[in-house]
């Protein structure tokens, strides 16, 4: 292991070394925030957390159509029933509701869709309305592993469809970051490990500069041949700590190590975070657009006490609701998450300490990498 401490030491300490803190977290998880002190509730979100990682990833699009959103609340809402022992009733609401978005509401789906790319928006639309008519029999069939099938297929053709409403980059990063990779849009990762593949959707829209970062390091082919050199159970599965002394990468052109930034975009805010943890913020119930709610979320690793010494090495968050339940960790806005894991869960789950990344490229989005000048 590196000298440098990563991931949160003290807080994996606390976990596996003082019962009295577990139970007073299991206090605080069901009651109200309200008589707690702010350290106690760094970045602590309302409501049910959302724990699907491509949910999240559609939600955190930039972009401002209602009817889309309606239509994919009624859709995602369909898990939630399904695992609710089958609430038959209300599934087949949710498919009501979705297939009146697409009819009644038809010309506000399109109002937000470049002309140009209009034909395709009704297309998708079309496409829609056959699944979600699927759907639909499926449910009357009360056949659950047909609507889990036909939900995830209209879901992607949404998704699909709120791709095409994002128009451009929504904000200018800071110029003191301008010397690093920046990702305006998505990328997709596939990594081939000795276990089997992963596939990774990395949002550069919520965090530019990891994201980019990351991108950049996949197509130099830094991650190619690098172990796991971190597997908790429950917790992280960490790599990206290349062979030799240096605990990041070293920029060929500088001959410097390349530092990030910590980077934390805000529901509602205009812009990242950058440099400060939320709850040195003083931001303690913020919650980012991009959680640490699913399995498989990815983020950024940095030594402890440096904000801003992240480089190339990052994990993936093993949720396990016991010790952190969704939308109630410890870790929201203190670490960057810029992606989740899409495909491969089976895969994940099996990697421990010393299995490998064999190779890791870029299969979708290349295009968005924005290099410095």
């Amino acid at each position: 292991m590196p000298h440098l401490s990563y991931l949160m030491t003290n807080l994996n300490y606390w976990w596996k070394k003082s019962t009295i803190l577990l139970l007073l977290i299991a206090m605080f998880f069901s009651t109200s925030v309200a008589g707690w002190t702010p350290a106690s509730n760094a970045a602590l979100p309302a409501g049910n957390a959302i724990t699907d990682g491509k949910a999240l990833l559609r939600y955190s699009l930039p972009i401002d159509n209602q009817a889309v959103r309606d239509l994919q609340a009624n859709l995602e809402d369909i898990a939630t029933q399904l695992r609710a022992n089958r609430r038959w009733g209300a599934i087949s609401k949710d498919i009501s509701q979705a297939s009146r978005v697409l009819t009644s509401r038809h010309d506000e789906l399109l109002k937000s869709i470049p002309d140009e790319q209009k034909p395709q928006a009704e297309a998708l639309i079309d496409e829609l309305q056959a699944g979600i008519n699927d759907l639909r029999q499926a449910a009357d069939s009360k056949d659950k592993e047909q609507v889990w099938i036909g939900r995830a297929k209209v879901l992607n053709l949404v998704s699909t469809l709120e791709e095409l409403m994002v128009q451009g980059f929504p904000y200018e990063v800071p110029a003191e970051y301008s010397d690093l990779p920046q990702l305006k849009g998505r990328a997709t990762v596939e990594m081939e490990t000795n276990k089997g593949n992963l596939t990774v959707v990395v949002d550069g829209y919520s965090a530019p500069v990891t994201a980019g970062n990351f991108v950049d390091l996949v197509q130099r082919g830094f991650y190619d041949g690098l172990e796991f050199i971190r597997a908790e159970d429950s917790y992280v599965l960490q790599t990206g700590d290349p062979p030799g002394p240096e605990q990041g990468f070293i920029d060929p052109k500088t001959g410097k190590y390349r530092s990030i930034p910590l980077e934390v975009l805000v529901k509602g805010d205009p812009v990242p975070t950058y440099g400060i943890t939320l709850e040195q913020a003083g931001r303690y119930r913020e919650e980012p657009v991009l959680p640490f709610s699913a399995y498989g979320a990815v983020a950024m690793a940095r030594p402890e006490f440096d904000n801003n010494g992240g480089s190339s090495q990052f994990f993936f968050f093993l949720f396990e609701p016991e010790l952190t339940p969704a939308g109630r960790n410890l870790l929201d806005g203190r670490y960057a998450v810029f992606g989740y894991l899409t495909e491969g869960k089976e895969v994940l789950e099996q990697l421990k300490e010393g299995d490998k990344i064999i190779s890791a490229k870029v299969i979708r989005g290349a295009e968005n990498l924005v290099q410095p000048q």
